[in-house]
């Protein structure tokens, strides 16, 4: 659980702090105030990245050379410094030189607006929400990923120059290496996500909508294999055209592929059920609750629909949620809320 953030210099905020609650907080506020800097600092804190950009820099204050983050996650003390010159991580105080033993310490899922992209947009923000999970739980993901995609720029570099073969292929054993990894590891988090999705999408439509989803393979069988088979063709694209990353899902909705037949509303259904099947996912092979952190993602929601989603949440998750309004919501006697006005947080 998040007991408190302090964040400086970080977006909009010269400075901040926030209090959430052990079960729901809400944070309230109009349009273009900040709410969403806030959870994205704690997703920054505790991810060591940001759900918004992959170019952390672009979240330091105009203006400022560095952001600092600050706070306190189940007890630990967890600090982070970025600037142009890098970042430093601390835990209870010490400088941590390992990332995995930083990132050891928290979970987290992240909902938003733009998650209806998982559904209708192209196949890299659905590798992106796999490699979200595959990172948190399970060993050696992250490694291999950014292996991979170090020798797949080099690769595809040299292919893109026209270069002599052997220089081309001194670049395979990493990328097979690190690229049969990810391919097995996407294909199981499908397997284990199937269910759960379909239960969700289930529970927020009240029981009209039947979602399945599956892997679609960037290489059938091993990777090695699949580059020999692939070689003319990739020397004629100037790029390699097999592996992870041409992975992707295929979602159908009630039998018919979903970014095609499913109207706006299923399709938002859709995107909260995969990300719901995530914090399950999470909960289930950590054996701890993700914190969950909603961006104000009910406005495109019917108010039956909106309460379905609050109910649907993983029950022992601390969730903190952004939204323009309250009167919609069932709310809880343990429920905390501000009102971020001006910059500041006020009871609400």
């Amino acid at each position: 659980m998040l007991t408190d953030l302090r964040l400086r210099d970080f977006r909009c905020f010269d400075a901040l702090e926030i209090f959430p609650g052990p079960g729901r907080t809400f944070v309230l506020g109009e349009n273009a105030q900040g709410k969403t800097s806030i959870l994205e600092a704690i997703c920054v804190l505790l991810r060591l990245q940001s759900p918004r950009t992959t170019a952390t820099a672009e979240t330091i204050r105009f203006g400022r050379d560095r952001f600092c983050l600050d706070g306190h996650f189940s007890e630990v003390h967890l600090r982070l410094h970025y600037s142009s010159e890098g970042r430093e991580m601390f835990l209870d105080s010490k400088p941590q030189a390992r990332t995995e033993d930083y990132l050891d310490v928290a979970r987290v899922a992240w909902f938003a607006n733009t998650d209806l992209e998982l559904v209708r947009g192209g196949g890299s923000g659905r590798r992106r929400y796999l490699d979200f999970l595959g990172i948190q739980c399970l060993p050696g993901y992250r490694k291999s990923l950014r292996a991979y995609e170090k020798a797949l720029r080099s690769r595809n570099a040299l292919l893109k120059d026209n270069r002599p073969r052997r220089e081309i292929e001194a670049f395979d054993p990493p990328l097979i290496e690190a690229g049969d990894f990810l391919l097995g590891a996407r294909r199981r988090l499908c397997e284990a996500l199937a269910p759960l999705a379909e239960s969700a999408c289930r529970e927020i439509s009240g029981g009209d909508d039947a979602l399945e989803i599956s892997c679609r393979s960037g290489a059938e069988g091993p990777l090695a294999e699949a580059l020999t088979h692939t070689r003319a063709e990739e020397m004629r694209l100037r790029q390699t055209h097999v592996g992870p990353h041409r992975d992707d899902l295929k979602l159908l909705l009630n039998g018919r592929d979903a970014a095609g037949f499913a109207s706006e509303g299923q399709q938002r259904g859709i995107a909260l059920a995969l990300k719901l099947a995530q914090a399950r996912h999470l909960e289930a092979v950590q054996n701890r609750a993700p914190i969950l952190l909603l961006d104000d993602i009910f406005g495109e929601l019917d108010p039956v629909r909106r309460n379905r989603l609050l109910a649907s949440l993983p029950p022992h998750s601390q969730t903190i949620i952004t939204t323009t309004f309250l009167d919609w919501a069932d709310r809880q006697p343990q429920d905390i809320a501000f009102r971020l006005v001006g910059g500041r947080l006020e009871n609400a």
